[in-house]
C-alpha cells in the first residue's frame, strides 16, 4: 500500500476528520489532505506523531512506502551529484583558461581571483568525490550509469574494478602534466609583467 492510502485508511479507523488529524499532529489541514491526495510526504516528526495517533508502529504506517521512498532519495541524490558535478567541470574549464586573461588584466587582483576560483574549485572536488566514495563509483562507466540512474551488472562492475588502478595512474600523471603546463604558462605571464 502507498502511504497516502494509509494514512486515510489509519485516520478513518481513528474516527478522526483530516481536521483532527491535523490538530493532533500540528499541521494544517491542506497538509492532511496533501498527504492522502500523494502530493507529497509528512516529514519523519509527523510519521511518529501519526503512529502514535493511530496507535501504530512507524513500520506498518509506512509499509509499501519504503521502496518509493529510497528511490525518491536517490533520484535527489543524483540531481545533486549531476549539479556538482556540472559546476565542478563548468570551474575546471574556468581554471585553465582564466590565468593569462586574469593576470594580464588585473595583476595581483588577477591572481587573488584565479586563486579564489581554485578554492572554489577544491569544494567542488570535495563533494564529487564524496559521492563517488558513497556510491561507489570511481571510472567513467559508473559515473555515467551513476547519473543515469542505473547500475551495472556484477561482470560489467568487476571489469569497471580491473580499470580502477590503471585510470588512477592516467589521471594521476595527468593532472601533474597539467599542473607544469599551467605553472611554465603563469612563469612566462609573470614574466612579461615584471
Amino acid at each position: 500500500m502507498e502511504l497516502s492510502k494509509q494514512i486515510k485508511k489509519y485516520r478513518k479507523e481513528a474516527n478522526l476528520s483530516q481536521e483532527e488529524l491535523a490538530d493532533k499532529v500540528f499541521v494544517s489541514r491542506q497538509t492532511i489532505s496533501n498527504w492522502e491526495n500523494d502530493k507529497n510526504y509528512p516529514d519523519i516528526k509527523s510519521l511518529v506523531l501519526m503512529s502514535e495517533v493511530f496507535h501504530v508502529s512507524l513500520d506498518n504506517l509506512i509499509k509499501g512506502d519504503l521502496e518509493k521512498m529510497k528511490k525518491e532519495i536517490d533520484a535527489q541524490e543524483y540531481v545533486k551529484f549531476q549539479k556538482d558535478s556540472t559546476i565542478f567541470s563548468t570551474l575546471f574549464i574556468a581554471l585553465l583558461i582564466l590565468p593569462v586573461p586574469l593576470v594580464m588584466l588585473w595583476k595581483w587582483i588577477g591572481m587573488a581571483m584565479y586563486l579564489g576560483l581554485f578554492g572554489i574549485e577544491m569544494y567542488f572536488t570535495v563533494k564529487v568525490e564524496k559521492y563517488k566514495k558513497k556510491y561507489d563509483i570511481q571510472t567513467y562507466k559508473e559515473i555515467v550509469a551513476f547519473t543515469e540512474g542505473k547500475n551495472l551488472n556484477e561482470i560489467e562492475k568487476a571489469r569497471e574494478e580491473a580499470k580502477r588502478p590503471y585510470q588512477k595512474l592516467l589521471l594521476g600523471a595527468g593532472s601533474a602534466l597539467l599542473v607544469v603546463i599551467i605553472a611554465l604558462i603563469m612563469n612566462v605571464v609573470m614574466k612579461l609583467f615584471v
